[in-house]
């Protein structure tokens, strides 16, 4: 994902004290962003989103606004042109939200002068240089601001960040949910007498793509892989492909000597996603012995059907497995069958493979059946403009009234 690495960027390079993060912390129904979306709003403008551009014209017009007495949770509906306060309420706002996304998200927005504010942006930048953090945040509520607190974990253990008016006994709650979290949500948890809400997060580091085959076909994967925000890293054993310059958005370009045995320069980690596509027979069964017994998370194989199958089988007999064995941990051949041979419309149906594999996804269309059609419910829709369609202010003109 882009979004932390922007954010980190222009974070780094303003040191805006005035500016605002603003963080979705809870969806209810659809919405275009899930849980776990940023945008950091500075004197100039923003950068990262939470929405498909619904909702951020007014988050940055009115954020300095909302978070002049501290950090707020704040409720949209995309249902119609409504927000709902604090009570639940409906509440008509200036700027219409009734878009036909059918859904209700809150947003968490802290100033980021705020020591927690700080300590999320410094686990966002450690995350990009490879660290894994978990984070619980214990969300304001409008009767009282001053409970919110963070507390984020490194992946060993350690506490990275922490609020300092925590106890040690509420510190090592926010901790222990830290560091079970698996997806961005926001739970409820009861502390004596009193209910409240706690977003948890992981915070990994951005996806690693390691393609075997300077070819090429390779440029256009390395291109659309950091498009997502992946670092990417190229190897191949012949070293006039193998060049920096033909790989200028790659983190690392490899030489392999022979027989891949500096492969270990690559440091490749079971969270890696690897595609082989060197188009050599050889090269490719020589890797394979060395990355099936990894357990990668996606490895793909490049090559016709009777072509895997002769390289996983001689792989296999080399590890001692049987073929079946190695198909297990490999797509052979690679990519989704989305149709087109040219070396785009490969890397497009390889990226697609590995992210539906990433995110657990079944890679099917979301088309809907007429059978869909006629039972989702009806509900009425405003005719709206929609606020994309509106000049931005930049923050320094937000509204000091409502």
């Amino acid at each position: 994902m882009v979004e932390p690495s922007a954010i980190v960027e222009q974070w780094r390079s303003g040191q805006d004290l005035s500016g605002v993060l603003a963080t979705l912390v809870r969806v209810e129904g659809s919405s275009y962003r899930r849980p776990g979306a940023r945008m950091y709003i500075h004197s100039t403008g923003y950068v990262g989103a939470i929405s498909g551009g619904c909702l951020e014209g007014d988050v940055v017009r009115k954020a300095v606004w909302i978070t002049r007495n501290g950090p707020a949770v704040e409720t949209y509906s995309t249902m119609f042109d409504e927000i709902l306060d604090d009570t639940g309420s409906v509440e008509t706002r200036d700027i219409p939200y009734g878009l036909g996304c059918g859904g209700v998200i809150n947003v968490l927005m802290e100033p980021i002068a705020l020591p927690e504010t700080n300590g999320m942006l410094l686990a966002l930048e450690a995350a990009q240089g490879g660290e894994t953090l978990y984070a619980a945040t214990m969300l304001p509520s409008s009767a009282d601001k001053v409970r919110f607190a963070r507390v984020i974990v490194r992946e060993d253990g350690p506490i990275f960040f922490a609020s300092s008016h925590l106890s040690a006994e509420q510190q090592a709650h926010l901790a222990s949910l830290a560091r079970i979290a698996t997806l961005a949500d926001t739970v409820s948890i009861s502390v004596g007498n009193e209910t409240m809400d706690v977003f948890v997060e992981p915070i990994p580091p951005p996806q690693r793509l390691v393609i075997f085959g300077a070819g090429d076909d390779a440029r256009p994967l390395v291109r659309m892989a950091r498009l997502l925000g992946w670092h990417v890293a190229v190897a191949d054993g012949r070293a006039w492909l193998a060049q920096t310059a033909r790989f200028p958005e790659a983190e690392q370009v490899l030489a392999l000597n022979e027989d891949a045995a500096n492969l270990q320069q690559l440091d490749i980690s079971g969270r890696d996603a690897v595609a082989i596509l060197t188009h050599s027979f050889e090269q490719d069964k020589g890797l394979l012995r060395k990355l099936l017994p990894l357990e990668l998370r996606y490895l793909g194989l490049l090559g016709a059907r009777h072509r895997s199958r002769l390289l996983l089988t001689e792989a296999g007999q080399q590890l001692g497995w049987t073929p079946e064995e190695c198909l297990r941990r490999v797509h052979a051949p690679v990519g989704l069958d989305l149709g087109g041979d040219s070396p785009e419309a490969v890397a497009l149906a390889i990226l697609a493979e590995i992210q539906s594999v990433l995110h657990e996804k079944n890679a099917i269309s979301r088309r809907m059946s007429e059978e869909t059609l006629r039972a989702v419910p009806d509900r009425p829709y405003i005719p709206a403009q929609c606020p994309i369609d509106e000049p931005l202010q930049p923050p320094n003109a937000v509204q000091t009234t409502h």
